[in-house]
């Protein structure tokens, strides 16, 4: 029987995808065994949400190398254009999960674009300037949303950025986007399960693309930008690529999120700078670059607010500590010697070199 042998990206990757459904196959048993409470419930499908965010925005800042703080500006794309859809079609014969599934790709899609049409006059811009261009579309998107109205009738969609009584619906009309109201009655077809396994697509997708002939491109862009172009590398196809895969997969999260809810706001705590930070904040502390470390550091810094609720007042002072911890385990030189001297790897192959 011959022997499997798989590269240490495979190797890597492998880890990564069984961590994701490791983790579900436990919740599903602790869920099954009654362990698991309504708050934690509640919660899982938001850690799938924010996982593929940090994932997809390590993309761009980790792999492109690029400071983008409008990721939540492409997530709101994808909740509002999958939400509209899911609405549109709720009353219609056609199965729920066909539905839904449609209503991930529109999502994807329309994020997808978004990115493109963003990136195209945006990545031209590095650094500072790039940050402060793409928070100011997350803001313009979202302001865009509250104050659209959109209803539809038998005469077809109707369409107003003042008031829904300026759409003038007929009998029997129905508003569906009314403004900073948003969308009311979204299909809730998001579960756990879905959750991970959108979760997974991303892992994919991500972890794939790092490997191929593209990302090796485009990390060599991020590493020096005049050698990638003297070589003959086309810098703004590859970062265009790049930068559009993360935002259709922010849309996706999107789609997640939206079908979650009972009613879809574009509220400042949902897709507001604060939430484009946040995520930010998941990729610097897993460590930049790091898929994995993306996707467990979203899922403890989400978990953590939550399980430590009952210490009122000592919460946020605990969570701010854990935050600190984290960030100098990571980056700090010290403790990066000391993972390197005392890693699982190192230990076991000197271990060896003893047994021989």
């Amino acid at each position: 029987m011959k022997k499997l042998n798989l590269s240490k990206n495979a190797k890597h990757d492998l880890v990564t995808y069984g961590i994701v459904v490791v983790a579900y196959l436990v919740m599903e048993i602790l869920m099954k065994a009654g362990l698991v409470s309504s708050l934690l419930k509640g919660l899982l499908v938001p850690l799938c949400i924010y996982a593929i965010m940090a994932v997809s925005l390590n993309l761009t800042v980790g792999i492109l190398g690029e400071l983008s703080l409008g990721h939540a500006g492409f997530m709101c794309v994808g909740a509002f254009a999958s939400a509209f859809f899911s609405m549109c079609m709720k009353e219609s014969a056609m199965p729920g999960g066909l539905r839904f599934l449609l209503a991930l790709i529109i999502g994807a899609l329309a994020a997808g674009i978004f990115g493109i049409l963003i990136g195209i006059p945006v990545l031209r811009l590095r650094g500072d300037y790039l940050a402060i261009v793409t928070l100011a579309f997350g803001e313009i998107i979202k302001n865009l949303v509250n104050v659209l109205y959109i209803g539809r009738d038998v005469d077809g969609f109707h369409f107003s950025m003042k008031d829904s009584l300026s759409l003038n619906l007929g009998e029997g009309g129905k508003v569906i986007v009314n403004g900073a109201q948003g969308i009311t009655g979204t299909p809730n077809d998001s579960n756990f399960t879905i959750g991970i396994i959108l979760l997974l697509i991303t892992l994919v997708i991500i972890l794939n693309f790092i490997h191929s002939r593209t990302g090796r491109a485009v990390m060599a862009i991020r590493d020096n930008r005049i050698a990638a172009e003297s070589v003959g590398i086309n810098i703004t196809k590859y970062k265009l690529m790049a930068f559009a895969i993360s935002a259709a997969l922010a849309g996706i999260a999107g789609v997640l999120y939206a079908h979650n809810l009972a009613t879809l706001t574009a509220l400042p705590k949902n897709f507001g700078y604060n939430m484009s930070i946040m995520i930010l904040v998941y990729v610097v502390l897993g460590g930049i670059g790091s898929t994995r470390g993306s996707m467990i550091a979203a899922v403890i810094l989400t978990l953590l607010p939550e399980l430590l609720r009952g210490l009122n007042d000592y919460r946020m002072l605990i969570y701010s500590i854990v935050l600190i911890a984290m960030m100098l385990f990571n980056w700090s030189p010290k403790a990066r010697e000391f993972r390197e001297k005392y890693s699982w790897k190192r230990i076991m192959k000197n271990g060896k070199k003893e047994e021989v």
